[in-house]
This record gives C-alpha cells, structure tokens and sequence, in this order.
C-alpha cells in the first residue's frame, strides 16, 4: 500500500506565501517523477510543477518565477513554495508520483488527496 499525505494549504492574502508538502509513504521501492496539480472550480486538472528523481523540472507559464518545487529523496517528499500568490492560483492542489512498490515491475501513478489553497484579492 502507498499513500501520499499533503499538508500546507490554507488562506492567504494576495501577494502572500505558502509552501506545500506531500509525503509518500508505504512499501516503496523507488520515485520517479513528483509533481504538484491543481483544480480550480470548473476548470480541468493542470500541471503545476514537477520534478525528477535527478530534480529536473519544470513548471507552467503561469507559476514560473513564483513557485519552486523541490523534493527530499530520503524522505520520499516534494515540497511546492508559492510565493506571490495570485487569487488565480485559488485550487485544490493534488501531489502526484510516479512509484515502483516491492513486488512489483512497474512504476504506478499514485495522488494524495488534495490540499485546498485560497488567495484572497
């Protein structure tokens, strides 16, 4: 079993700061790519940012130069630290990883539950 545990999100003012974290936890062998995704209200699911085992990444237009994504290997988390926020950033933020588990041949593709991020005007 794999679980992925987000933590962070909450109310910030516009031009404010948050810093997400997304432990995975369970019978893991190995993670490849992390990424953060996020929902607004009738809108589709996007990619934010992500980040390889080697910490390659790459980030959407719209975040780039305000949030950076990160990753500890030894505690199989990323991390997303948003500065500047825009009350267009207003999602659900959902981890996303991809994770080979014991006894198995093949990366699987696993979600944490979603964290709620709200900037206010």
């Amino acid at each position: 079993q794999v679980q992925l545990v987000e933590s962070g999100g909450g109310l910030v003012q516009a031009g404010g700061s948050l810093r997400l974290s997304c432990a995975a936890s369970g019978s893991i062998v190995s993670i490849n790519t992390m990424g953060w995704y996020r929902q607004a209200p009738g809108k589709q699911r996007e990619l934010v940012a992500s980040i390889t085992s080697s910490g390659s990444t790459n980030y959407a237009e719209s975040v780039k130069g305000r949030f950076t994504i990160s990753r500890d290997n030894a505690k199989n988390t990323v991390y997303l630290q948003m500065n500047s926020l825009k009350p267009e950033d207003t999602a659900v933020y959902y981890c996303n990883a991809q994770i080979r588990r014991y006894y198995s041949e093949y990366e699987q593709n696993y979600w944490g539950q979603g964290t709620q991020v709200t900037v206010s005007s």
